[in-house]
């Protein structure tokens, strides 16, 4: 099995790429091991190892972030040889109840969060998705749209840029009722 390891714009965040399916859904997020517990093996597997600060699941790749102590030469083999033994014991990635996401909107407003969903969806979640990350719809209220950066976009130096530049702006050129977005 050869899992390919890509740098992405934050520099406390790998993004590995096992060459297999990771999740179907949605991408999943663990800030800790007590948030993998009960919900994926490999994530907490992962967080076993000293300097593993965060795992986010994607759809066919596996971003880890580290402590700022911790030094990428003596991690990323013991995070490669996990994921590797993992995908060969034949376990799942995922256990148990998958936690429902919870939005908030008005009804009336559906439409709007339709179109909402369909940018981020079509236009902008592939493009964070190379660099190892997620931006998730948390909710719309009064012209503003609430989203939630997760995986490699969570901490990273240039994701309060990516919002407010390329995501709000795409959003409002698409969706005119939309005048800002915020991270929650």
């Amino acid at each position: 099995m050869l899992i390919q390891t890509e740098a992405t714009p934050n520099p406390d965040t790998l993004k590995f790429l096992p060459g297999q399916p990771v999740v179907s859904g949605p991408p999943r997020d663990f800030g800790g091991a007590e948030e993998a517990e009960g919900a994926s093996p490999l994530a907490r597997k992962l967080f076993e190892l000293e300097g593993v600060r965060g795992v986010f699941l994607g759809s066919d790749f596996i971003s880890v972030s580290k402590t700022p102590e911790a030094d990428w030469a003596m991690l990323k083999p013991a995070i490669l040889g996990v994921i590797m033994e993992h995908y060969l014991s034949g376990e799942p990635i995922l256990e148990g109840a998958a936690a429902a996401a919870t939005e908030f909107f008005d009804e009336k407003d559906a439409e709007i969060v339709s179109r909402i969903k369909e940018v981020l969806d079509t236009r902008v979640r592939p493009a964070v998705a190379q660099d190892g990350g997620d931006i998730t719809f948390a909710g719309y209220k009064d012209g503003i749209v609430y989203l939630q950066l997760v995986g490699a976009c969570s901490g990273c130096p240039s994701a309060t840029a990516t919002l407010k530049q390329g995501v709000e702006n795409l959003l409002r050129h698409f969706v005119p009722q939309v005048q800002e977005v915020q991270q929650v």
